[in-house]
């Protein structure tokens, strides 16, 4: 199994929406690339502590590839906003990869660059994956226990990432 995290956004709709992608075993909401180890999500809220709204993700490389979470993360989200997704304004909110290991951060900048050199707007940064901080328990799974919760991915994402379609 391998992790690595994704902030695209409010932690939940980008937890369900990676929940959706065969070979993903565990997901889990929190924190990360602040200074702090330590921290809470009214906190994090105040977008005073540095560190964004993040999905960690277990994976299966035999089934689904690092690649793949990277196109699946672009989908889902709008890359080319900076701090905002949706109405959610603010650093907590911004448009991050953080790779779990080097062959992960090579392959993610890799990634950007092409999409960039394509003539693409990318506000997602490449941030260190050190500090993930666990989210509440009230945060965890969130959309699967309030089904009709607030999400900036709409529910037409959700069913093309469960389909494979992206």
């Amino acid at each position: 199994m391998e992790k690595s995290s994704f902030a695209a956004g409010c932690f939940w709709g980008v937890e369900h929406a990676f929940k959706q992608i065969e070979g993903v075993v565990r997901t889990e909401v929190g924190y990360q690339g602040g200074e702090s180890s330590i921290t809470t999500y009214e906190q994090v809220c105040s977008g005073q502590t540095g560190h964004a709204e993040a999905v960690e993700v277990t994976f299966d490389p035999s089934i689904v590839t690092y690649q793949r979470l990277l196109k699946a993360f672009m989908f889902m989200h709008n890359p080319s906003e900076l701090n905002r997704q949706g109405p959610d304004v603010g650093t907590q909110y911004r448009s991050a990869l953080f790779p779990e290991n080097s062959q992960q951060e090579s392959e993610a900048t890799e990634f950007i660059d092409k999409l960039k050199a394509s003539g693409q707007t990318i506000a997602t940064t490449i941030e260190k994956s050190d500090n993930f901080i666990s989210g509440e328990n009230k945060h965890q799974d969130y959309l699967d226990i309030n089904p009709g919760g607030y999400c900036h991915i709409g529910l037409d994402t959700f069913m093309k990432l469960k389909k494979g379609e992206f």
